[in-house]
């Protein structure tokens, strides 16, 4: 092993295939441009040249490939919503997850984990046993469990009667995981650079031309580019490039925390979630545990991580994981969410006619990266919006038609 680490580090060319792109120059025209590099822009990517051969297509980042909200989030996969679009949205993308490693001939590192949330009052026991209903109807496999159960799922959870917030219930959706969330923006654009999908890193979109309700040309940091058509999927910046076409976006963006302790053995396997207490946890394959909550309570396009956040979750997940307290914290960051009114993404068509969105996607925008990229895909192909997107239009809020998920966030916000 030492002498062939030796002889490939004293190589003159690098003997393993690239995965993306070498770094080349823009080209004058593209029929796709793609702005946003992130898991969703690559899921597009990959789907328009895999299932509908359009392979002519830049993907603009002014960062690093998957170097913003993918990198920041928490790797978090359910579908235990409570609308039945957003259950049968975030169902299929579930589905996808579970075969993406074989798909893309990528390890993902997708674990079936199971997901549960607690309930410390008895308003929140009747959400989820709504929310179990609803699931269970669709196909997605939910219950309501008692603090018996929840004990046998979850050993160390403290299920004791005399706490600040006792647990009187929880929802136990078996069908929650996450994967690794680099490695699916990077399966996804490998796959689509395979393909002949470019990818232009730091490559900043600074305008769109637009003539006759059509964006015509993009200028970015690196020159100006025709294109048939734009797809902006940006994430927490969503709001910003849409105001460069001329679109103002019912988005509000606020930063989201979290951080991760020391490797511990294997002590747990489900994802553990209160929104009671404004807090989630998991522990990784590492050993380490990931530790979340709400978004901040002021709007803000910044990632800096605060200490009052810091003490906000470490007091709540003491109160549930008493043996944490004496945990060390290795690492604190934090992403952008774009907040939407009603919890739902914006995804489609708009006003502009060859300007698609694929926004608003707040703290759920990972665990819909497969079905979002298969389906605007498909819009963007077609010309036709997919039924399983039509209730996230642009549209819907100012025809009153919004899909209120508010009531199944993982951590309230």
């Amino acid at each position: 092993m030492p002498f062939g680490l030796l002889k490939y580090g004293l190589l003159k060319r690098y003997p393993a295939q690239h995965h993306f792109t070498p770094e080349c120059e823009l080209k004058s025209h593209y029929d796709v441009v793609i702005v946003g590099a992130g898991g969703h822009g690559a899921a597009i990517a990959y789907y328009l040249a895999k299932e509908h051969g359009i392979t002519n297509v830049a993907v603009l980042d002014k960062g690093y490939l998957g170097g913003g909200n993918t990198a920041r989030n928490t790797a978090v996969i359910r579908s235990n919503y409570l609308t039945e679009e957003g259950v049968n949205f975030y169902k299929a993308s579930v589905d996808l997850y579970e075969g993406l490693s074989n798909e893309l001939g990528y390890n993902i590192l997708y674990e079936n984990r199971g997901q549960l949330t607690l309930a410390h009052s008895d308003a929140a026991v009747r959400s989820m046993r709504w929310r179990a209903e609803v699931n269970q109807h669709l196909g997605v496999k939910s219950e309501l469990v008692d603090p018996q159960t929840i004990k046998e799922l979850v050993p160390l959870l403290n299920v004791e009667s005399n706490t600040r917030f006792p647990i009187l219930a929880g929802l136990w959706h078996a069908d929650g995981g996450t994967a690794r969330h680099d490695a699916v923006v990077w399966g996804y654009m490998k796959g689509a650079c395979e393909r002949g999908v470019e990818l232009h890193q730091l490559t900043e979109v600074t305008g769109f031309d637009i003539q006759h309700n059509k964006v015509n040309k993009v200028h970015t940091s690196r020159g100006a580019i025709s294109c048939g058509c734009v797809v902006q999927a940006v994430a927490g910046m969503s709001s910003v490039v849409a105001k460069m076409a001329g679109l103002k976006l019912p988005i509000h963006a606020f930063p989201l925390q979290a951080m991760v302790t020391q490797p511990y053995k294997p002590l747990m396997t489900p994802h553990v979630s209160s929104p009671h207490v404004h807090v989630y946890i998991h522990q990784t394959s590492r050993g380490e545990f990931v530790i979340g909550g709400g978004s901040d309570p002021y709007a803000l396009y910044n990632t800096r991580a605060t200490l009052e956040m810091k003490e906000t979750l470490a007091s709540s997940i003491t109160e549930l994981f008493p043996f944490l307290a004496q945990a060390k914290m290795l690492r604190q960051w934090a992403g952008i969410t774009d907040m939407t009114p009603d919890y739902s993404p914006i995804m489609g068509k708009c006003e502009i006619e060859n300007y698609y969105l694929d926004a608003g996607w707040g703290t759920w925008g990972f665990k819909a990266t497969p079905i979002s990229g298969k389906t605007m895909a498909e819009l963007v192909a077609t010309k036709k919006t997919p039924s399983l997107i039509k209730p996230f239009a642009l549209q819907r809020f100012y025809d009153f038609q919004q899909v209120n998920e508010a009531g199944a966030t993982a951590a309230s916000h």
